[in-house]
Parts: C-alpha cells; structure tokens; sequence
C-alpha cells in the first residue's frame, strides 16, 4: 500500500526521499529524535516545519488547520524553535531551561516539537545536558535537529538521532521551488535567490513589500550613483538603514501575539526568558535586513560584472536593466570587482558591530568611488 504524503509536506517535493521517508514517519510512527543535515537552501527548515505540522496536526499536516498555520507563524504554543544565544554556541542555562519545558504536559496537542537550529554549536557541557533528554525524552516529545553535516555535530548526539541527510539544490531546482510556492515570474525568482540565497527565505522576501520596497531602493541608489554628491549618499544611507527597520514591524507583531498566548501558561521567570530572546530574534533580524541591502547591492554589481566582461548570462536585475546599462558605460570590469570586494568589507564590519548606518554610509561613499576610478 502506498504511503500517503501529507500536503504539508509538499514543500519537499524537490527532495523526494526525504518527503518519502517523513511521509512514512508520520504515518507510522515518528522517532523521538531526528537529525537534519544538509546545505543552506536544501530544505531542512521547511522540513522540519512540515514535520511539526503532521504530528501537532489532528488531521496529520493538511498545512491549513489552525494548528498549522500556527506552527507556519511560529506561534504554536507546542512547537519550539532554538537557537544558539551565545557567541559561540549554546549555553548550558538554556538548554536546562529546555529540558524543564519538556516536562510540562502539551498546551493544545498530544505531543511537543522541539527544533533545535545549528546543532552543530551544542559542545561541552550543554551538549552534555542534552543527551540524556534526547537519548529518552518524555512521552510525546520529539527533537528535530539542524547541522550542516552529520560530522559537525557531536558523534554522541548523532547516534541518539536518526539522521536525515537533504542533497543541494542546482540553482534552476531552487528557482522552480520559489516560482512554485510564490507563482513568480522566473527573473523575480533568481532575484530573490540572488538576495535572500536559500529558497525559504526568498519566498519570504517575495512575500514581503517593505522588503522588496528596501531592495529596490537600493538598486536606485546604486543605478543613479554617479548623479550623487557625498552629502546625497549619506542620506541615501540614512534612507536604507530607516527602510531596513520597516519589515521588523511584521515580527514584532508576531512576536506580541507569540508571548499573549504564552503567558496563559508560563511563568513570569519563563516570560521574561521569552522576552529576551525576542529582543534578539529583533538585532538577528535586522542584521538580516542590513545584509539583504548588502546583497541586493552586490546583485547590481554582478550584473555590472556581466554586461562590463560581456558574460554571455542573464542579469538578475531585469527590472532595472536600462539604468544598469548606463551605469556599465561609466565604468569597468577592473572597477566592478574592486567594488565588489567592498561588500565582504562591509558585511565583516556589520559582524563587528558596528553602527549599520555607519556601515551602509562608508559602504556607498567607497562604492561610489571604486566604480569611478579611472580606466
């Protein structure tokens, strides 16, 4: 008899083993533990999305039930999402406070998820906390684990999960998938690849106006570059950092929705750990913003690249192709790539901490001026 294949899963249809054996998971009983391995952009936070909606589910991950569309938001108040609060990794403090949640009973399903993002940073003594919980977790509790590889990941936590290993993605295959969950025209799909990089993410970009309104200003801001002044560009700066804090207005709303329901239920010490982490899933948000201007940036030059070396490619920024064609007439292929090595500085000094507005202001002043260097 054919297994059959819960729609939420659907979203691994370009991984149909994976989708194969989870199907099969689902319909006859799911492990305790699981590891999810793979590059970015293969799938395994959609996975373990889809995995959490089948076993929350009561009609097995139909992906529109209430309790689905809860797990999609992040809002179920029995699917947990983690990851790492230190500098380097897990912190002991933290998985403690997991393995106490574990042993409360379900709020609104008859099991709990758990999904534990970069696994590969659990070492030491929290790795050492963990394994017991995951090796025997309570009735009903199942652990989805994310690593880039089964070798990153401490071997002793591997063997308490079952490993589930996703294959990359050829760009075209991550183009279909963004086309097919968005219904995109194929240039918006590699656009949004370009800019975002794993499909997930790029169907969130495209999903998102505040977050294409940010990109296309600054395809504007780069295309009429050599019309600016200094005084110009630092208000171009001024403009993106302003526009990059629109979007987090949608995960501050998630979030207040997120701990309104939780507080039903949790404790006022479990709240504020709550509060704390949404404190910084916002910085980790807007440091995403920061290098979605940065990329959408380096996406203008690489069509630069292209048109500049006479590459016979498509350029990814269709949309804007007339005002990258005179940008191309002003400039060089030795320019372009002095200018494209000022995107890794500029992502290196975001990752230093340092002001984002200062960042993105030195960031086009140096563009600007790598680009008009002469011949």
């Amino acid at each position: 008899m054919e297994t059959r294949v819960p729609a939420a899963l659907d979203v691994l249809a370009d991984q149909p083993r994976v989708q194969a054996f989870l199907a099969s998971a689902l319909e006859g009983g799911v492990a305790h533990a699981y590891l999810f391995t793979g590059a970015p952009g293969t799938g395994k936070h959609d996975a373990a999305l889809a995995l959490a909606q089948g076993i929350v589910c009561p009609n097995g991950g139909d992906g529109t039930c209430d309790e689905c569309r809860r797990v999609a938001r992040h809002t179920h108040s029995d699917v947990h999402f983690l990851e790492p609060l230190g500098v380097s990794g897990y912190r002991v403090e933290q998985v403690r406070e997991l393995i106490d949640d574990t042993m409360r009973a379900p709020v609104r399903a008859n099991a709990k998820v758990y999904v534990v993002d970069r696994a590969d940073t659990l070492r030491d003594s929290s790795a050492n906390a963990l394994l017991k919980t995951i090796e025997e977790p309570p009735a009903g509790v199942v652990f989805i684990l994310i690593a880039p590889s089964a070798e990153s990941v401490l071997p002793t936590i591997v063997s308490r999960c079952q490993v589930v290993p996703f294959r990359a993605l050829a760009p075209e295959v991550s183009a279909r998938a963004v086309i097919r969950a968005t219904g995109a025209e194929p240039w918006q799909a590699r656009l949004a690849l370009a800019i975002a990089r794993t499909p997930r993410a790029a169907v969130d970009f495209l999903n998102s106006a505040s977050r294409r309104d940010v990109r296309r200003r600054t395809v504007s801001t780069f295309t009429g570059i050599f019309d600016f002044d200094s005084w110009d560009v630092l208000l171009a700066a001024k403009d993106l950092a302003e526009a990059a804090r629109i979007p987090l207005e949608d995960v501050r709303e998630a979030q207040k929705e997120q701990t309104e329901r939780a507080s039903e239920f949790l404790s006022a010490g479990a709240l504020r750990s709550m509060e704390d982490a949404n404190k910084r899933a916002l910085t980790a948000r807007e440091r995403m913003g920061m290098m979605e201007i940065l990329a959408a940036g380096e996406s203008v030059l690489r069509d630069l690249l292209i048109l500049c070396s006479r590459i016979d490619e498509k350029i990814v920024n269709e949309d804007v192709s007339d005002g990258i064609a005179r940008l191309a007439a002003r400039t060089c292929t030795e320019n372009v790539l002095r200018a494209l090595e000022l995107c890794g500085d500029a992502a290196r000094k975001l990752d230093a901490n340092v002001s984002p507005q200062l960042v993105l202001e030195d960031w086009l002043l140096s563009i600007k001026e790598a680009l008009a260097c002469p011949r």
